[in-house]
């Protein structure tokens, strides 16, 4: 790769939302070249007209209905509600549809075992059906665990590793102010070009687990105008917003209804249809990332080959993550699995009634309610979470991560890269509390080291009983 690489600058959110995207010019690494890096103009994305909105047809949360069941909770925010009243978050919603039918269908086998034939079933099918349920519903359930787990865990990585990478670029890519001024202030604007990269991926990747594959989102926008991107050049065609969702289509969202809740993955197929190319947004990011590394190793801004090595882990690190979160939410459960639990579930909640009417007479149908409650719920739990990357409640706050990335980015940044002896020698750092580096820096070393075997203590890491400790010693002898 050529020593000289070319870096957009991010534009304004406030431009893009009010005026077309201007053409700006290239920050060039190497300020001793006039020569910028060509762009293709087969990926570029369209310039949309002054009054063509940015957001694609996406769900959007303005609705009142949206506001209270269709976002991720918030996990920072106390709430004094005891578990047990609490409505948001819990599955009970989408347990009122299942359980009035069973109610139904428990009234009626009541009534007509009370007033006209006995419909009874012997006991034993409820302790077979019992155990072959439990079992069904604790492997559903333990699944679907498992993988919110794992997607809370890729992210987790990738919050860590985007801190690395982007200490590293602040730390360790070298700023040539001392060559020119001119050279120092291009080294900054790149570097603060790439930590820009990072949290894009972070938000691209957020974009695509939601099935959302496009560009011009309000809060991915504003990161990847300056790249030329399959999916930049995909969303014009679909750049103006669609309607709310219609308040049929919340209550179906919040009822459980699945037919009536919209597919999440319409868009890639209206793309597919109008053949569009959405292509790989984070990975495309990804692949400007490895160009800015490229670079800085080509001009010598980053000469450790330690710190070059480590760069190329967390870039690794990176597509380890997308790889990881795209298993999870394109490798469901099988569908066999999901059909069967879903049958024996449902056979043994209709069968509770022939089973308790002998027993329970009219507190048959209040008992199928709740034991139709518990089963069914469980295994709605396990549909739930199956993909923790959506926007229902107990999904994963992805919208947080991405701002805990862009916070901590930021913090990064704000200041230039320290050096030790700015830290170091000042009456603020405190050796061996509370002496000052002055009051020690005064001392011999001798002294120092003196002070420090002094305060080294060692523990035993167990403590015998004083019979226990006797015997020991006798089996040693």
């Amino acid at each position: 790769m050529s020593a000289t690489t070319t870096l957009h600058a991010r534009p304004s959110s406030s431009a893009l939302s009010t005026n077309p995207p201007l053409k700006t010019p290239g920050i060039t690494m190497d300020p001793d070249s006039s020569s910028s890096s060509p762009q293709s103009t087969s990926l570029r994305q369209p310039s949309p007209s002054p009054n063509q909105r940015l957001r694609p047809p996406t769900r959007r949360h303005t609705s009142t209905i949206d506001d209270l069941i269709s976002k991720p909770l918030d996990i920072e925010k106390h709430r004094k509600m005891p578990y047990f009243l609490r409505m948001r978050g819990s599955i009970t919603p989408r347990m009122i549809v299942p359980l009035v039918f069973v109610a139904i269908w428990s009234t009626i086998i009541t009534c007509i075992s009370q007033f006209w034939y006995q419909l009874v079933v012997s006991s034993l099918l409820l302790t077979v059906l019992g155990f072959v349920v439990g079992l069904g519903i604790s492997f559903r359930t333990s699944s679907a665990y498992e993988r919110y787990v794992e997607g809370r865990k890729y992210w987790a990585q990738l919050i860590q590793t985007s801190r690395d990478l982007a200490r590293h670029i602040w730390i360790h890519a070298e700023e040539r102010h001392d060559r020119s001024p001119e050279a120092g202030k291009a080294d900054l604007l790149a570097k603060l070009t790439a930590l820009s990269l990072i949290n894009a991926f972070a938000v691209s990747l957020k974009r695509r687990l939601r099935f959302e594959p496009y560009a011009n989102y309000d809060d991915l926008a504003p990161l990847v105008g300056n790249l030329s991107t399959f999916a930049g050049a995909a969303s014009d065609a679909h750049a103006v917003e669609e309607p709310d969702r219609t308040f049929l289509k919340a209550i179906g969202s919040y009822l459980g209804l699945e037919f009536l809740e919209s597919n999440p993955r319409k868009h890639i197929k209206r793309a597919d249809k109008d053949g569009k190319k959405l292509g790989n947004l984070p990975l495309e990011v990804l692949h400007y990332l490895s160009a800015y590394v490229e670079s800085i190793i080509a001009n010598g801004t980053l000469p450790n080959g330690v710190h070059q090595g480590m760069m190329m882990a967390n870039l690794a690190s990176l597509n380890e993550v997308l790889a990881g979160t795209e298993r999870v939410v394109n490798t469901p459960l099988p569908v066999a699995y999901s059909i069967a639990i879903s049958q024996i579930t449902w056979t043994y909640v209709i069968a509770l009634p022939f089973q308790l009417w002998d027993s329970l007479r009219w507190v048959t149908i209040p008992g199928t309610v709740v034991g139709a409650y518990i089963i069914l719920g469980i295994a709605a739990i396990g549909r739930e979470i199956e993909d923790p990357f959506g926007y229902d409640e107990n999904d994963l706050p992805l919208d947080r991560y991405c701002k805990q990335i862009e916070d901590e980015i930021n913090v990064i940044s704000s200041k230039e890269p320290p050096k030790p002896e700015d830290f170091i020698a000042t009456e603020g750092n405190r050796l061996m509390y509370s002496l000052s580096y002055g009051a020690w820096n005064a001392k011999s070393t001798e002294d120092i080291r003196a002070t420090l075997r002094a305060k080294a203590k060692t523990k035993p890491m167990t403590s015998f009983p004083p019979v226990l400790a006797e015997k020991g010693a006798q089996d040693v002898v």
